[in-house]
């Protein structure tokens, strides 16, 4: 049976995360007994480490890093990593504040050996109108940049084949802040096999979102030099510097 690494960054989360994580561990069941639900906290200041650790005792397969860069793409570029050394078979990302449906999960899984990635759009999105606005930025630069059409780059509701993930993941620094748009950009760019779902977005279900719209335009500003850096790699190297960090 194909083994799967569910992976969450988490920062703060006290009021979301035992209720999310009850709530996506039971997509492990029919997996492989190798797969796995992976949160990375690490500079959490309220009570999620706590209430993480406690529940590792509850879920055997539940496992923390807690020893990653503090910032969301940092976590998500060790989540990757520890999924791929760990030969997982596929990666799934979400994030950890509740926003996304375990429910939508099987939708995906079920035609995981037709794409190399699977990822989630959301055409509806219920955590306000200046998030949504920005995604369509990003995507018009993506557009602008690389050339690729997307309905939407960033949507943290993704089910990837490991061994494809890994073509990709190591042109990127280990500390790089948007790691999951520059990914499906690569997906796209060079032609893997893959497709965009419909996915719904709930309103986060508790606690403080710490990503305002100054923090916003400072990402977006500094991904502008990215993009056009990683441009030029990628025009310049084709795939064959595949598994080399930056």
């Amino acid at each position: 049976m194909d083994s799967l690494y569910i992976v969450m960054p988490a920062y703060n989360e006290a009021e979301n995360i035992e209720s999310v994580v009850s709530s996506w561990y039971p997509v492990l069941d029919g997996k492989s007994e190798d797969s796995r639900l992976v949160i990375a906290d690490s500079g959490s200041t309220d009570e999620t480490h706590a209430i993480l650790r406690r529940l590792s005792a509850k879920y055997g397969k539940l496992r923390i890093l807690s020893e990653t860069g503090t910032f969301h793409g940092e976590k998500l570029m060790a989540l990757y990593d520890h999924a791929i050394t760990s030969g997982a078979d596929y990666v799934f990302q979400t994030d950890s504040d509740g926003q996304t449906n375990p429910d939508e999960f099987a939708a995906f899984w079920e035609r995981r050996a037709e794409y190399d990635g699977i990822f989630g759009y959301r055409p509806v999105r219920e955590d306000g109108r200046i998030r949504a606005f920005v995604e369509h930025v990003v995507c018009f630069l993506l557009k602008m940049y690389f050339g690729v059409s997307l309905p939407d780059a960033n949507a943290p509701f993704r089910l990837m084949k490991a061994e494809t993930l890994k073509k990709y993941l190591y042109r990127l620094p280990e500390d790089y802040n948007i790691p999951n748009i520059m990914i499906t950009t690569y997906f796209v760019f060079y032609k893997e096999k893959n497709t965009f779902r419909q996915i719904t977005f709930r309103p986060r279900q508790g606690g403080k979102n710490t990503v305002n719209l100054y923090k916003i335009v400072k990402i977006g500003w500094k991904a502008l030099g990215d993009f056009r850096r990683l441009k030029r790699e990628m025009i310049g190297s084709g795939t064959e510097d595949e598994g080399k960090r930056l």
